[in-house]
């Protein structure tokens, strides 16, 4: 009780400091857990050799975290109300950093399997509980000072899995993978139990079973069918049962929410023309832009026949466009509106899946390279929008509803960016009538632009004054307006 009364003190006396250190530690946070999503894909052989399954078979242990991430994030938000939202972060970080070991330790698939679903139940609750405290602590003028620090982990993570996977995988080992979570995992805790506030529900609704069960099972039904869909040979009946599934689980959930008194997502959030843009048009970006790093390093060893560190370490020029642009993305907003922000992002996305489809073996290096950075800077710019965007009308009061239904979207849009990509090589493969396997590749770069169409179109249904609020945009004709001293870019 010491410790938890200082902590809330110490909050009371330096807010502005101690809300940018709980921000990076939500960062810190949100980066394990984006990192561990696709960390053990480039992995995947080493991990079978040593377990005796075939590499295949690996694909699982990426599912099953997957999975149990966007289930359980629906119910962060009656968590953090019921038992506190300090009690609940610090216990998901412990569990994570615990989950972690259990990973390293494992010596069979199953054991490897069950470590993941533990670590993704954890990692479903420490992220979500996480970016709801710094909402709920951030006034709207500093909203999007806050997002830019939780935005960075979205941008960094899933760049540097396939290069740091590989690396730890040849040169050391495959459970470095995750033992290198362990002191990060320490110290956030230690941090966590100082920094987080204990705020909780003084009275806390009763949890909706029937539409998280709902819920869970659409969403677990589609996220196994897309895999399956997208995997080497697929599976008709698994594909039909999971597809199926889970649309009619989706069906039947959204049905449930709209009608239920207290349900477990409030889809009334939707209704907030920012916040449905924030949620749909940005879960879809975030999917392409997700299967991007994936599908560049498969395609720069497949397709161009490059070593595993080599596309390792190309694929990171991804990670220096999105450093690179990030001094300027909040005046960007301020200066030409987040709408305007939104449609540059997309439209350079676009035009940089394109060009990849170009891409030779013998195309200069430099060349590539500023491909790779340009399309890095305009997928900062884009994600840095939408998630500045998401909260930008919603009441304060209403951030515990609105937070669980973003995160499961965001979530579920990130996790299956993979399999999306996975499936669009099939789907290329399945059409292409050159003989050599870099036609796949192409073929799913230019349906990868096709899919920002549903981006597109929402950023040009958006309002052009939306999001001022948070930006500080303001039209020309009604004069310019300075960042506050002191203000840091992102």
């Amino acid at each position: 009780m010491g410790a938890e009364r200082e902590a809330e003190e110490t909050v009371a006396e330096r807010p502005g400091e101690l809300r940018r250190g709980l921000a990076l530690l939500v960062a810190g946070a949100s980066f394990m857990e984006f990192l561990d999503g696709t960390v053990i894909a480039p992995a995947a052989p080493h991990i079978a050799d040593d377990l005796g399954v075939p590499a295949v078979a690996v694909n699982v242990a990426i599912t099953a975290y997957v999975l149990t991430l966007a289930v359980l994030i629906p119910i962060s938000g009656w968590l953090a109300d019921r038992f506190g939202t300090r009690r609940v972060f610090t216990a998901a970080i412990a569990g994570f950093t615990i989950a972690s070991l259990g990973c390293a330790a494992a010596t069979s698939l199953p054991l490897l399997v069950a470590a993941r679903v533990v670590q993704g139940a954890a990692g479903a609750m420490m992220v979500p509980v996480g970016r709801l405290v710094v909402l709920r602590t951030t006034a709207k003028s500093d909203l999007v000072r806050a997002i830019a620090y939780l935005t960075w982990p979205a941008l960094a993570a899933p760049v540097v899995a396939p290069a740091l996977g590989g690396v730890l995988a040849t040169y050391a080992s495959w459970r470095w993978i995750f033992l290198v979570n362990l002191p990060l995992g320490v110290a956030a805790l230690v941090l966590a139990r100082r920094l987080v506030p204990d705020d909780r529900a003084a009275q806390p609704a009763g949890l909706d079973w029937r539409g998280f069960l709902l819920t869970a099972g659409g969403v677990a039904a589609l996220v196994v069918g897309m895999e399956a869909l997208g995997s080497a040979r697929p599976d008709a009946a698994v594909v039909a049962l999971g597809l199926g599934g889970g649309a009619v689980g989706l069906t039947a959930a959204v049905r449930h929410l709209r009608r239920a008194r207290r349900p477990l997502l409030d889809l009334q959030a939707l209704w907030i023309e920012t916040f449905r843009v924030a949620a749909l048009g940005g879960s879809g970006f975030r999917a392409v832009m997700t299967a991007v790093p994936f599908l560049l390093a498969l395609f720069f060893q497949l397709g161009l026949g490059w070593t595993a560190a080599r596309a390792g370490a190309v694929v990171i020029a991804l990670f220096v466009g999105n450093v690179a642009v990030k001094p300027v993305t909040t005046r960007l907003m301020r200066w030409l509106g987040i709408r305007s922000v939104m449609l540059v992002a997309i439209a350079g996305s676009a035009v940089c899946l394109l060009a990849m489809v170009l891409l030779q073996a013998s195309t200069p290096l430099p060349l590539l390279l500023g491909l790779l950075v340009a399309s890095g800077v305009f997928r900062s710019i884009g994600l840095t929008a939408y998630n500045s965007t998401a909260f930008a009308d919603v009441a304060p009061d209403r951030m515990s509803a609105a937070n669980p239904l973003m995160s499961t979207l965001t979530e579920l849009g990130a996790g299956l960016g993979v399999a999306v990509g996975a499936l669009l090589v099939r789907l290329g493969g399945s059409v292409a009538t050159g003989e050599g396997p870099d036609d796949a590749f192409r073929i799913a770069f230019v349906l990868l632009t096709v899919l920002l169409v549903l981006p597109l179109v929402e950023a040009l249904l958006l309002s052009r004054t939306a999001g001022d609020a948070v930006t500080g945009h303001r039209p020309r004709a009604a004069g310019r307006r300075r960042l506050p001293a002191g203000t840091p870019s992102g």
